[in-house]
């Protein structure tokens, strides 16, 4: 198992990473260490940490979360403004939405900067993510069919360097629609034909293997962090017993299109297939109508999963909540996904804030310190 320290510019997810830090520069705090490929466990002593939820191709909704979390520039430069903050997204950034790659894009972005603030970002893959690596395109916005053309042509305008293309793409992914659309043919033969090269470039990008599919495999499915495990829909405890970094490993070898025995690579059915499976559980994200029974039941079961992990807490998405971010069970579940997209419940954004194992709901600028009673886990 690989330790590492979090300063280095990203590697090729078959490589791990292994640079000096500076996050100390001010004599300040101990350097970010992270073990796991993709990353898994994470220690990030003294740092502020900020979770967000499902995105689903919604730019303008993830840069206001960003912003409101104090870790994205407000002045359109896609800054970091964190410093040595740690942010964490929960999945679900695909389908939906028709601004899925630039969303991408920004995040990678803001982790290169982070990490030179001695700060650092990271990504935790959900279902809609696998899904389209499966090549399950039933969610997919007809602008995302779009803006995956877009991407390709921008990509090869930029020799293949996929690198230069894919950072620099969220900013000028704007103009590029906008071209589009000026440019685009009414005659509804015309737009099948672009229908169908859409869904090849989609194709082409997120198959296991693919360009697009290889970033997704830098992210885990399940990351702890400190006391705190954060995953999209829910860790269990056969999960732990299988082995968290051993289910990360294996989700980011089949979106590579690794495969030591088959031709195509086995899909890891305990991390991403059927309801009790990591990116698709939903038992600690909706309210049990027998609620003292069953409220109890899950709560032994967050118990033993966490005990198990060596956690305090659990963060996670999947399944939008009315009420916004919200706590459970002897506040040892969040849950995140408050629906911002406006593919999904265009509700305005909301992050969760935990500094000093004190978590609390941040839900715009104005309430930052009186969103909600700080919950202490120490």
């Amino acid at each position: 198992m690989a330790s590492l320290s979090f300063n280095s510019l990203p590697l090729p997810p078959s490589q791990p990473r292994k640079q000096s830090d500076s996050s100390s520069l001010n004599g300040g705090l101990k350097p970010i260490v992270v073990r796991g490929n993709p990353p898994t466990f994470v220690s990030a002593p003294g740092r502020r940490i900020v979770a967000v939820g499902d995105l689903h191709g919604d730019l303008a909704k993830a840069r206001c979360a960003l912003e409101m979390a104090g870790v994205l520039s407000s002045d359109g430069q896609d800054l970091w403004t964190g410093g040595e903050a740690v942010l964490i997204q929960v999945g679900d950034i695909l389908d939906r939405g028709e601004e899925e790659i630039a969303i991408l894009s920004l995040l990678r972005s803001l982790s290169i900067q982070a990490r030179t603030k001695g700060g650092a970002v990271f990504q935790v893959n959900g279902n809609h993510e696998t899904m389209n690596v499966e090549g399950d395109f039933r969610y997919v916005d007809a602008g995302a069919f779009e803006e995956c053309i877009d991407f390709m042509e921008y990509l090869n305008d930029r020799d293949g360097s996929w690198d230069d293309a894919f950072m620099s793409w969220v900013s000028v992914s704007k103009r590029w629609k906008v071209d589009r659309k000026a440019s685009q043919s009414q005659w509804s033969p015309w737009k099948l034909v672009e229908r169908q090269k859409g869904a090849i470039a989609r194709s082409s990008l997120l198959r296991p293997g693919g360009q697009l599919a290889c970033e997704l495999a830098r992210h885990a499915v399940a990351l702890k962090v400190d006391d705190w495990i954060f995953c999209h829909g829910g860790l269990l405890p056969h999960h732990v017993a299988y082995g968290i970094e051993r289910m990360n490993r294996e989700v980011s070898s089949w979106m590579r299109g690794f495969s030591e025995n088959h031709d195509f690579p086995e899909i890891p059915f305990i991390a991403t297939r059927g309801y009790d499976s990591v990116v698709w559980n939903r038992l600690y994200s909706r309210d049990p109508a027998d609620t003292d029974y069953w409220s109890r039941q899950i709560c032994s079961i967050l118990d033993d999963t966490l005990e198990a992990v060596g956690a305090k807490a659990m963060v996670v998405g999947h399944t939008p909540q009315l009420e916004g971010v919200n706590c459970k069970y002897n506040h040892r579940i969040w849950r995140i996904d408050v629906g911002m997209s406006s593919g999904v419940l265009n509700s305005r954004p909301e992050v969760l804030e935990i500094t000093d194992n004190k978590a609390r709901v941040i839900r715009n600028e104005k309430d930052f310190f009186t969103a909600m009673d700080v919950l202490d886990y120490t």
